[in-house]
């Protein structure tokens, strides 16, 4: 396992982690907590040392699981933990799949949101608080900001940051958040298959000469770049991947084809996913989506495995600009993806 630190911290994470919401939600099958746990202690045993949570995964699960996991040794990991979402007053109301409860950003709900996520992670400090899915209006607010500073003067936080997600804040939060915020990490959606918006998040970094940098999820497509899937592979029922057109299966498989160049006798098409990643220097961990041991120890030893060539970077490049000889609609994306008109631009008009 390699490791990297945060620009200008001391906060060093392992360059897989270990994201909570497979063994959490529901969305990716059903775990019993010994199951969670002995995949959360297996990752360890390989070098993981990273483990995200959020409160709204399992109305505080993933919280729980990684105090029951690992009831001593807390300097031996690193918990990150998300907050954001009214889990409060709304944690036990029936949802159906995915859909979201309400934001509460307020100073007063992030401070309970900081004690309650204290109390059931059994610890007294948090390593990396993230704000959960933030929008414009959470970007520009200096209460929230102020309050998750506060949070880290007390010693109840180390570090801060946000997460972006595809439905709620997306492009040009980030990018704003990104130039006018300090912030250690940003946690979004980046992958072979899938560079926009991502890809502008780290030029915004590296451009204003920020210290930001990213820990990424759906580093595999959704499962796309494991290189399993087939024209008749079928999703469970809870799987959330059911709900998606079958367009996309087959457009996947069609690019996923394309790099197989990448698999050899000692690297997987899952492990040079991952090093394409972590290339990048801004990367500081990678969150690949586990939910079975073998999987797990595929992505755990990703950076053992013979780096990726100059020679198989530029080819990545290339076949990237045609789409991976896939044509398809444009992707229809959640979120902001077009800039803000802004308050100067107003009074210009």
């Amino acid at each position: 396992m390699q490791f990297r630190t945060y620009r200008n911290t001391d906060l060093t994470v392992s360059a897989v982690g270990f994201g909570l919401w497979t063994i959490s939600t529901g969305w990716w099958g059903q775990f019993t907590e010994g199951e969670a746990i002995a995949l959360m202690h297996r990752a360890h045993d390989l070098g993981i040392t990273l483990f995200d949570a959020a409160d709204t995964y399992g109305n505080g699960l993933s919280e729980e699981l990684i105090a029951k996991a690992f009831p001593t040794g807390r300097d031996n990991i690193v918990i990150a933990t998300k907050i954001g979402y009214d889990v409060a007053t709304h944690g036990n109301s029936e949802r159906r799949g995915q859909r979201a409860i309400p934001h509460d950003f307020s100073p007063e709900a992030l401070t309970l949101a900081t004690e309650n996520a204290l109390r059931r992670l059994h610890t007294d400090r948090i390593d990396l608080l993230q704000l959960h899915n933030i929008g414009m209006e959470e970007v520009d607010n200096d209460a929230i900001w102020e309050t998750m500073d506060k949070l880290v003067a007390s010693g109840k936080v180390r570090y801060s940051g946000f997460a972006l997600g595809p439905a709620i804040g997306w492009m040009y939060e980030g990018i704003r958040a990104v130039e006018r915020r300090a912030v250690t990490s940003v946690q979004h959606i980046y992958n072979l298959l899938e560079t926009h918006p991502g890809a502008a998040l780290h030029e915004t970094a590296e451009r204003t000469g920020k210290d930001t940098m990213f820990l990424i999820r759906v580093t595999h497509s959704s499962g796309m770049l494991e290189g399993h899937y087939t024209p008749e592979t079928v999703f469970p029922p809870t799987d959330h991947r059911v709900h998606r057109p079958r367009s996309w299966l087959l457009n996947g498989i069609r690019k996923v084809d394309t790099l197989r160049f990448l698999e050899g006798p000692d690297r997987t098409l899952g492990q040079a996913a991952l090093q394409w990643l972590l290339a990048d220097e801004r990367v500081a961990s990678t969150l690949p989506n586990i939910y079975d041991e073998k999987q797990l120890t595929e992505f755990a030893t990703a950076t053992d495995a013979p780096a990726l060539s100059s020679d198989e970077m530029a080819r990545i490049a290339e076949l990237a600009k045609e789409n991976f000889g896939v044509e398809e609609e444009p992707h229809k994306y959640k979120g902001t993806m077009e800039p803000p008109v802004v308050e100067e631009e107003l009074a210009n008009a």
